[in-house]
């Protein structure tokens, strides 16, 4: 991959990472023109290793605003084009070969790339949340960094009529896996911040948001529940219509998690149509109906899915509820409703969308062992 005749600055923000920075400097080096390390108080080798890769490295007393570090990174790029990672990421390697076409560097301001998001123990490509996130830009036109912690790029203000493309550079992000959030503490670091800035700050709500986004992670359901209705509450009052999709996403994750069937029905309903091309939402809205026992009605909302796919990175999107999960709800849907032939090659083909997705191996053994007639 290159930039042609354009030059790129790697920037960092970086705090004991001795653990994850060669992975992704290793993934990243050979596209970067310079690379900026900014270090803000490490005590292993972190700052050692950024200088094996020939880092341009400086210190930045922490203050907890990522924001401050981030936008103190940016300013010591000196290059036309700025790529921003976290030490816990890393550049897929099927990207690597990636040729950017020199139109686009002149169509656009900033770059958007998948996200991939990895969660749970180990690594599973079927267990992923992806988004769109704006992760190249434009140097010297005055993008920085808003926000204490969720720190994002004031893509909307930095000058009139930014123009927004989208690059199909793959970056992994690993920071939300089981290993790392409990070896860093990330989670209560995160929750002491976020409740820090709404002292200062009083309701803000994309903090509420992103609180109650760390209480779900924590399984501190009625928690999370109250400030994502909150944020939602604030984001209305101040006539943001409608609240950003990712808050309804959240919301009906909790009453799904505390089988909060009649909680969520009818309000999901109005969240679908708010956001109609959101598979994610069309999803929650099945599990619903189907834990309900609307069956039919189900079916509809998990064949709705499956005609949407999950390709729309516009929103934040888990991997499999436009592709294996919805296959698997549509064989538990037909099983419902005593189909069982279809039931069967519903679970069929959400093992060939996703070979080690166990439920649907785990439904196929069970329903061969209630009807041993059913063809295989």
């Amino acid at each position: 991959m290159g930039l042609g005749n354009k030059s790129l600055s790697l920037v960092m923000i970086v705090r004991d990472e001795e653990s994850c920075l060669p992975r992704c400097l290793d993934s990243a080096a050979a596209l970067a023109d310079e690379i900026v390390i900014v270090d803000t108080g490490s005590t292993d080798r972190t700052v050692e290793i950024a200088r094996e890769y020939d880092a341009v490295i400086f210190s930045f007393p922490w203050g907890n605003d990522f924001a401050a570090a981030r936008n103190f990174s940016v300013e010591k790029a000196t290059m036309d084009w700025v790529l921003w990672l976290d030490a816990d990421e890393e550049i897929a390697p099927e990207s690597l070969d990636l040729s950017i076409e020199s139109g686009l560097l002149e169509q656009y301001d900033a770059l958007a790339v998948p996200l991939v998001n990895f969660f749970g123990k180990t690594v599973d490509h079927d267990q992923v949340v992806q988004i769109a996130q704006p992760r190249l830009f434009k140097n010297h036109l005055g993008f920085r960094f808003e926000n204490q912690i969720h720190e994002w790029l004031n893509i909307s203000s930095a000058y009139a009529q930014t123009r927004v493309g989208f690059l199909d550079l793959v970056i992994y992000h690993y920071g939300y896996m089981d290993p790392l959030v409990e070896n860093k503490q990330k989670s209560e670091r995160n929750v002491n911040l976020l409740l820090q800035d709404l002292k200062e700050d009083k309701d803000h709500a994309w903090t509420h948001y992103y609180l109650a986004g760390e209480y779900y992670r924590r399984r501190k359901f009625t928690d999370a529940f109250e400030h994502v209705n909150r944020s939602i509450i604030l984001f209305l009052q101040n006539g943001i219509i409608p609240p950003p999709s990712m808050l309804y996403s959240l919301k009906y994750s909790i009453l799904i998690e505390t089988d909060s069937w009649e909680g969520a029905w009818p309000g999901i309903k109005s969240a679908v149509k708010m956001f109609p091309d959101y598979v994610d939402l069309t999803f929650y809205m099945g599990v619903i109906l189907y834990h309900k026992k609307m069956f039919k009605e189900a079916l509809a909302c998990f064949q709705k899915c499956i005609e949407m796919g999950e390709e729309n990175l516009n929103y934040l999107c888990v991997k499999g509820l436009g592709s294996f999960r919805a296959w698997h709800f549509l064989g538990l849907c037909y099983e419902a409703l005593q189909n069982i032939q279809e039931a069967l090659s519903a679970y069929q083909k959400a093992l060939v969308a996703a070979p080690g997705f166990a439920p649907a191996s785990e439904s196929i053994s069970k329903l061969l062992e209630q009807h041993p007639d059913a063809i295989w």
